[in-house]
């Protein structure tokens, strides 16, 4: 091979290794050509050094927590009644530096005296017996038609057509204006004091569980017919555990708006009750007992919460996790 020939062109691999194997034999001197060297460090070359998965485990981030932190109970009810108390010593503070007149607010020493004056006459008992019966017997006989007017309404087309106009109508209507009707269609007995409530109560019911059972997914329903659920068993089983919150907020709303009709239905031709001692109260200017009443319904309020709220946890217990803390 001649000199220009090697300029020309370069070694092939095949006489590259001759040249090498053959160290006796005289060659023609060329000269080299320079083929850049490329240098590529361990790191580089090593796909595992730079992947995330062959980092040292002191430096992974811990998963965060999704679960849902409970308080513990102390703190919680620290939380619930701190504002009450709040409440309870400003009104301590007002009646007692004079601030506010006796005539306006009776002081807590004068309310705690009208509780000790009912307790010792046994008057109290009897006036919260008479008033948890007519208010049971109301909601019990209003949430009840109030609920299966709306389960059918919500159902049916035809339901909806039949009976939302008319509970819409009944619902802009306020309770209160049917009082003198009621009393001339049952007089002032019980009976006027019971139906009073009870209308009071079926106009939450029915909106709560109309919406509630309109909110079952369609999917739910047609899942259930699959498995061979029809009728009152698929109503039962189904729309109305899928309806409970709906009805459980209603019963709320409907157990608050009864303590509105029985001051209004205690009032007139009742001689026990809560509202019948308003309006002993208000006959004879003791804002003692005035505000005596005022704390024992803020305290059935109260009691009913607790009670739904327990009511929720057994029939809901996924409910407690979704709320945030």
């Amino acid at each position: 091979m001649t000199l220009e020939g090697v300029a020309q062109a370069p070694p092939t691999p095949t006489e590259g290794a001759a040249a090498a194997s053959s160290a006796a034999t005289p060659s023609i001197a060329t000269p080299s050509i320079a083929t850049p060297s490329i240098t590529t460090s361990s790191a580089a070359a090593s796909p595992i050094a730079t992947s995330p998965a062959a980092a040292p485990p002191g430096d992974l981030e811990p998963p965060r927590y999704l679960g849902s932190r409970r308080r513990r109970p102390a703190v919680s009810t620290a939380v619930r009644v701190a504002v009450p108390l709040l409440l309870v010593a400003a009104w301590w503070y007002g009646t007692g530096s004079g601030a506010i007149p006796p005539d306006v607010l009776a002081g807590p020493g004068a309310v705690l005296g009208a509780l000790g004056e009912l307790v010792a006459t046994g008057q109290l008992g009897d006036y919260l017996l008479a008033s948890a019966r007519r208010a049971g017997l109301g909601v019990l006989a209003g949430g009840g038609i109030g609920l299966l007017l709306g389960v059918v309404a919500g159902l049916s087309a035809l339901g909806e057509e039949l009976i939302d106009p008319t509970m819409q109508m009944k619902r802009a209507v306020p309770f209160l204006a049917l009082v003198p009707l009621f009393i001339s269609w049952f007089g002032v007995e019980e009976t006027f004091k019971v139906v009073l409530i009870a209308v009071a109560a079926a106009g939450p019911m029915y909106a709560y569980s109309y919406l509630g059972v309109r909110g079952v997914d369609r999917k739910t329903v047609e899942a259930a017919r699959g498995f061979g659920l029809t009728g009152p068993r698929l109503v039962l089983g189904v729309i109305i555990p899928t309806a409970l919150p709906n009805i459980l907020m209603a019963l709320r709303i409907c157990l608050s708006v009864s303590l509105t009709g029985l001051i209004a239905a205690e009032q007139i031709g009742a001689t026990e009750g809560i509202g019948y001692l308003v309006t002993l109260a208000q006959q004879y200017y003791r804002s003692d007992y005035m505000v005596l009443c005022v704390l024992i319904y803020a305290v059935l309020g109260l009691l009913i919460d607790l009670a739904i709220r327990g009511v929720e946890r057994v029939a809901m217990p996924w409910r407690g996790h979704v709320a945030a803390r």
